[in-house]
């Protein structure tokens, strides 16, 4: 084969550039491992850049032909004219860290990688992936991958991508950056947008993210004035940091957020000690994350295409959320339907006022009081829908109205719809949904910039995903950023998690302790509670290792015997020589489980959900990312159905909820006091009468394993080093 002058050399010192521009905006590509076979993946991404018409070089780079589909064929990057802005690696696993570091060498700054076999395939994928990172490391550049099928950029043709869905040149543009995980996705996306007649501003199939990872992606490309928002598909949540530090920057910049994440799974709970870590499933975890990031997140793929220009159109997420929504409809039957669709997520329809139903009199419309205004045939009248639509949104009542059309949105569009996409603007937004399949209205509202819906499904997910988003708190991203979970832990017995939270503030009963012959280290305040004392131990009652009622030495002395017997039954290895004598509480109104977790995708994690032998019986529980403010805490008492007991319901007393309030924030308090705790739990709390404030009556806390301490530490050394007496407090 014919080879070329060396360029490179003179090429180095010229412009450079960043990731973002490198990756949608490249002046020049290059693919190694084209294929001259146009059956072949390996084909595709020529083929795809040609027939799209990208404006900048393309060097197909094959060392076995001459030529690559017609087109000239180069031996290697070295050979080029020129340095190219980025580089698709197409060829086979065991090639691409030569070609990696032939990028590299040459100065090339970003490349895409599609081939898979590194990390995910056992101890020779795990060197070579060892391998690909130093090499990258060595050379500084960056790599999209491995197992990504590559980039596209629909605004300058930028097809660099093997995804057959991209064969079709007419790609639509719209505003929103696709970033996913899965590389199939994009093109799922793509095509099904297409044929709503809604575009995307550019995809990025991000693969392994071995090295950019989806949230570096996506921060990389926010200051392109031609994306508007973002649209992620996710399949875990690896890389929360980077994601965090993305999401607080699109905060900033008025950038909305949609995302699908898949795996609701609940596998990682068995890997836990505490019922915190149960109830702290990974999926709550990542719904906590995204929340605090003030993502939208849907579970509806039509949502995640439409979701975006309804975000974009109410704006940022307000304090508190502007969630009052109005359903007007031509057909009551579909009003119904989308009511009942918002119903189940969550999100209740306000019922409008007399004022209002007198105002719509007013202009001819006798409509009936009810939940939803059902114009009838009124609402095929362009005059009158606009004159409804303006009694709505000028009344003080609403802060969205959901405009429900029935059949004229597919035969005469020029009706009902054309009046509502003559409503766009103003402090009231107006969405609508077509109850037939009418694809032409809906395209007319998206150029007037009504949000719209295909589906009542998508519709209602869109909405009340977009209402469930809450202003981001920048403390709270920024300690998942660069933070590193400690890999083991330690469980302590019941008096040093006591300690360790006392230490916070945490209230405990008046307590002491005594040995298997009873003698206790202060005079015990009956009735108690009596408990064996064991790292070993982290779920006592299970164990049978906790009596209760205990009102006089005698008695002690019998639970302390009963203790010692159900705990050599249960666990015959584990021997039992101290024990927590505890005074109980008789006057509790509720009894909640205040909970804490360094989670290892998402970071500091505070859980509340009812306490006691309830926490499993109800699967009721609340969870944000650690540390939360009080406002935050309170919506979280509100969300645990188990605590409305603390209302006084059916004449019952009212609980401290303030009090309960206050523990939630100073156990998220954690996060930032006690860098150390892995896992702490409180359960259950014991919710007293208002004024009364609350008392831990069982704590459990796990501590990172810290070098000096060794993995090894034996059970006796543990005990022997949490063998402090534990004095009489309230």
């Amino acid at each position: 084969m014919t080879q070329t002058t060396n360029h490179i050399g003179s090429a180095l010192g010229a412009h450079r550039p960043g990731v973002g521009e490198a990756l949608l905006s490249p002046r020049s590509v290059a693919i190694i491992g084209a294929s001259d076979d146009p059956a072949k993946t390996t084909a595709r991404p020529l083929r795809f850049l040609r027939a799209a018409g990208f404006a900048g070089a393309v060097y197909p780079i094959n060392p076995r032909r001459e030529t690559v589909l017609g087109e000239r064929a180069w031996a290697n990057v070295a050979a080029l004219p020129e340095v190219p802005d980025h580089v698709f690696i197409v060829a086979d696993t065991a090639r691409v860290v030569d070609a990696v570091r032939e990028c590299g060498e040459a100065g090339v700054p970003l490349v895409t990688v599609l081939s898979g076999g590194f990390g995910e395939s056992g101890p020779e994928g795990e060197g070579r992936l060892v391998e690909l990172l130093e090499v990258a490391r060595r050379h500084g550049i960056r790599i999209v991958g491995p197992n990504s099928i590559g980039v596209v950029n629909p605004r300058n043709a930028m097809m660099l991508t093997a995804n057959a869905a991209f064969a079709e040149a007419d790609v639509p543009v719209g505003r929103s950056f696709v970033a996913s995980q899965s590389g199939s996705v994009i093109g799922a996306l793509m095509t099904r947008a297409k044929a709503r007649g809604l575009g995307f501003a550019g995809f990025v199939s991000v693969g392994s993210g071995v090295d950019l990872t989806l949230g570096e992606i996506c921060e990389a490309t926010l200051d392109d004035p031609e994306i508007g928002s973002y649209t992620l598909f996710m399949e875990s949540m690896d890389d929360a940091g980077p994601l965090a530090q993305f999401a607080a920057a699109a905060a900033e910049r008025n950038k909305p957020v949609t995302v699908y994440k898949l795996g609701r799974s609940e596998a990682a709970a068995a890997l836990t000690v505490s019922h915190t870590g149960a109830l702290a499933g990974e999926d709550d975890e990542a719904d906590a994350f995204f929340r605090a990031c003030g993502f939208a997140r849907v579970d509806n793929f039509e949502a995640l295409i439409e979701a975006d220009a309804l975000q974009r159109r109410l704006g940022p997420p307000a304090v508190p959320p502007a969630d009052r929504i109005a359903v007007i409809t031509s057909t009551g039957g579909g009003a119904a339907i989308v009511v009942d669709q918002l119903e189940t997520r969550g999100v209740r329809v306000a019922r409008p006022s007399e004022a209002v139903f007198g105002r719509l009199g007013e202009l001819g419309l006798n409509v009936a009081e009810s939940l939803i205004i059902d114009l009838t045939l009124a609402g095929t009248r362009h005059d009158l829908v606009l004159g409804a639509l303006d009694v709505l949104r000028s009344s003080g009542e609403f802060d969205l109205v959901l405009f429900v059309i029935g059949s004229s949105a597919r035969l005469n569009p020029e009706l009902a719809v054309r009046a509502i996409a003559e409503a766009p603007s103003g402090d009231v937004p107006v969405v609508a949904w077509a109850l037939p399949d009418a694809l032409d209205s809906l395209r007319l509202l998206d150029a007037a910039g009504v949000p719209s819906f295909r589906t009542a499904e998508a519709c209602a997910e869109a909405i009340a995903a977009t209402l469930a988003r809450r202003p981001i708190d920048p403390a709270v991203l920024d300690s998942r950023i660069g933070e590193e979970v400690a890999s083991a832990g330690r469980t302590l017995d019941e008096v040093a998690s006591a300690e360790i939270l006392r230490g916070l503030g945490v209230q405990f009963p008046a307590a002491t302790t005594c040995d298997v012959a009873g003698v206790s280290h202060d005079p015990p305040q009956y009735p108690v509670v009596v408990k064996a004392i064991s790292e070993e131990l982290p779920h006592k009652s299970e164990a049978g290792a906790v009596q209760l009622g205990i009102h006089e030495d005698s008695q002690l002395a019998d639970a302390i015997s009963t203790i010692v017997q159900n705990v050599s039954t249960y666990a015959p290895d584990v021997t039992v020589e101290r024990f927590l004598v505890q005074q109980m509480v008789v006057d509790s109104v509720v009894e909640a489980l205040v909970g804490y977790r360094v989670s290892p995708s998402v970071g500091p994690v505070v859980v509340l959900a009812a306490g006691g032998i309830y926490t499993e019986l109800y699967g009721d529980s609340s969870l944000r990312l650690a540390p939360v403010t009080r406002a935050t805490a309170t919506e979280m008492v509100q969300e645990v159905t188990g605590m409305r007991v603390a209302e006084g319901m059916r004449g019952g007393p009212v609980g401290d909820v303030e009090a309960l309030i206050d523990t939630i924030v100073t156990m998220s308090q954690l996060a930032v006091r006690r860098p150390d705790v892995l896992e702490a739990e409180i359960n259950p709390l014991a919710v007293r009468p208002r004024g009364h404030g609350v008392v831990a009556l069982d704590a459990l806390v796990q501590v990172a394993i810290t070098p000096h301490d060794g993995a090894s530490t034996s059970s006796s050394e543990a005990r022997t080093e949490n063998t402090t007496e534990v004095s009489p407090w309230t």
